[in-house]
């Protein structure tokens, strides 16, 4: 792979005259999908020259683009050592194996903590001699959580991507499962690990001859972890299921209780959730996340949104010294870029993820944000985290971006949800300077994309790629027909 030679330069005015217009237009009215709105901006990254833009200023929807901006946030606000940590106090030390009184557990939000790290945490405890708890172990989490941001799309809720952002998180809120067919009718059955504590009403079925013309599953969610599954499934063979819970905090409850009935811990109280932080106590076993950049990079691999606006409410919680949320986690994110030099008059920031529809941010301001990411060393890291086209994270194995001439030459995040597909991020061209880029594209057809030969944002980067002799083939070879291209 050829990796970029990163220059320090001082970029020029995003509304400066861009060059090679004509050709660009052509190549637009060609390429561009009829139903689509765009907007584009292209910028040589030696000479800091905008060489095309179009609709620069143009508020639309970034969906998981917006990740660039929380990832810049998080490093300037919280710093590349910060780490989520999960800490058991008490007020009494352990004394003969015991523990006289009650034991506390805050919970910080930490967005990749599982069942082992907190059977982990119970085994830290036994090692220093822990076999009795006389009183109780109580849960510590905020208060009246704002569990999902608003424009978050209701159809998403249950799907584990849009998983409830709590300061309570284990197993990323999320309970997989598996449905399969009973052999001798067209019954389901749905298989769970025995340990998740949570209540699923099953009655789908499995149209095993495929000929309904109206099958899908429907999950209803209720309170207190509890769903209904219904519906029928086109096939013969075992699904995967993913469902977000819908009580974070009742989760963890039934979760660690279970986790101390197979542990050496004896409890004689309860687990109980609780608001109020204790006085008096002291530290006696913790648990901590990897590193911040490592949280980014999974973050901007596998655009994790979980991640990211558990990040979005820790900047509104250190900003404003409240206990964080999507409101003055949003804020707060607005406030550190617009300290950065990042021009955010007038977007819409409601989320860290770009899972809310609510989003709005203009093409010039994600170039922005890019610029910085490109010349200022401390977001150096984030440069290297991005996906490369062919090799990882969410470029992998996208379609036109897998091969040549695509493939290793792009450094981008992806930005995807029905009717958008962004991309904004670096090129990297062989003979010729590389390249800064920010392609929008919003209100998109289904019915186009899906007889689409390739990505909008593909065919306009794959223009970039070529020489300016080769500019005249390109524009030719998109007119061609299916059965002509190759």
């Amino acid at each position: 792979m050829r990796f970029f030679v990163k220059t320090c330069i001082l970029f020029v005015s995003l509304s400066s005259v861009a060059i090679g217009d004509e050709y660009f237009s052509n190549l637009l009215s060609i390429i561009k999908p009829p139903h689509s709105h765009t907007a584009i901006i292209v910028t040589n990254l030696v000479t800091g020259e905008v060489i095309f833009e179009q609709n620069p200023e143009t508020l639309l929807l970034p969906a998981s683009t917006m990740k660039l901006l929380t990832a810049v946030a998080a490093t300037s606000a919280l710093g590349n050592d910060f780490k989520f940590s999960t800490q058991v106090f008490s007020h009494f030390p352990i004394r003969n194996g015991v523990i006289p009184g009650d034991v506390y557990i805050q919970f910080s939000g930490d967005p990749t903590l599982t069942t082992l790290d907190l059977r982990a945490l119970f085994k830290q405890l036994s090692l220093q001699g822990l076999s009795q708890i006389k009183g109780n172990v109580y849960l510590i989490g905020q208060e009246n959580e704002q569990l999902q941001a608003p424009g978050w799309v209701w159809d998403d809720l249950g799907i584990c991507y849009a998983a409830p952002v709590s300061s309570f998180v284990i197993n990323r809120n999320c309970i997989h499962g598996q449905l399969k067919p009973k052999l001798a009718s067209n019954k389901s059955q749905l298989t769970l690990a025995s340990y998740l504590p949570v209540v699923i009403d099953n009655t789908a079925i499995f149209d095993k001859t495929g000929k309904s013309d109206f099958c899908e599953l429907d999950l209803k969610r209720f309170a207190k972890n509890q769903f209904s599954l219904s519906g029928c499934y086109a096939g013969t063979q075992a699904i995967k299921l993913a469902i977000a819970i819908t009580d974070p905090a009742l989760f963890t409850k039934d979760s660690v209780t279970q986790i101390l009935k197979t542990s050496l811990i004896k409890l004689d109280g309860q687990v109980q959730i609780t608001h109020q932080q204790p006085v008096y106590t002291s530290l006696i076993a913790s648990h901590q996340s990897h590193s911040l950049p490592e949280l980014i990079k999974v973050m901007l691999l596998k655009s994790d949104n979980l991640i990211a606006d558990s990040l979005v409410k820790q900047l509104g919680q250190i900003t404003f010294n409240l206990p964080g949320n999507f409101t003055n986690g949003s804020l707060a994110l607005k406030r550190i870029l617009t300290h950065e030099g990042i021009e955010l008059t007038h977007a819409k920031i409601v989320d860290g993820s770009g899972l809310s529809r609510y989003n709005l941010l203009s093409a010039s301001q994600l170039s922005q944000v890019l610029s910085l990411i490109y010349t200022d060393e401390r977001f150096s890291r984030l440069f290297a985290s991005l996906p490369v086209a062919g090799v990882s994270g969410t470029l992998k194995y996208k379609h036109a971006f897998n091969k040549p001439p695509l493939r290793e030459h792009i450094l981008a995040k992806t930005g995807s949800m029905q009717g958008v597909d962004n991309l904004a991020g670096f090129i990297s061209r062989d003979d010729d300077d590389d390249l800064l880029f920010v392609i929008l594209e919003n209100g998109q057809s289904a019915v186009e994309k899906k007889n689409q030969l390739a990505p909008f944002s593909a065919l306009f980067l794959q223009s970039l790629m070529d020489h300016p002799s080769k500019q005249e083939n390109i524009l030719s070879s998109s007119t061609a027909s299916p059965s002509q291209a190759k």
